[in-house]
């Protein structure tokens, strides 16, 4: 197998997937967390609640990866973006809007997107830098 060209990595981080971002815990060991995300063509961002756990340990010590795969079933194809986060409350609305629009059929994310507007301060957006972007495919 062969590791994909640029334009296919993009096009492949664009398409929505349930990604897994991999952090470390406070003992440095590893921890993985299924996520939504959002590709720009340069960073990775996803949003989370400013008090859980992998904001708080990303605070600490920002080197993650991301990793999303094809499903049983269909050729073999990957992408690990492998980098550092940062975390903010930057645009926050805005990301958890549209990733509720993408991942949720439009009345469960009205909905959704409602109930966690209720509290907007609550949530942080998580952004990944890639040093190094690993594929397959």
């Amino acid at each position: 197998m062969a590791e994909m060209s640029p334009a296919a990595v993009d096009a492949f981080l664009r398409e929505t997937r349930i990604a897994k971002l991999a952090y470390l815990t406070a003992s440095g060991a590893p921890m993985v967390v299924p996520v939504w995300f959002e590709w720009d063509g340069t960073a990775a961002r996803l949003f989370t609640s400013r008090k859980s756990p992998k904001a708080r340990r990303i605070a600490a010590d920002p080197r993650v990866a991301l990793s999303m795969e094809e499903p049983v079933g269909v050729p073999e194809c990957w992408v690990t973006i492998e980098g550092t986060a940062s975390v903010s409350p930057e645009g926050v609305t805005e990301l958890l809007s549209r990733l509720a629009r993408r991942y949720y059929e439009p009345a469960k994310a009205e909905e959704t997107i409602s109930a966690w507007l209720a509290d907007p301060d609550m949530w942080v957006i998580v952004t990944i830098t890639p040093s190094r972007i690993r594929s397959e495919g």
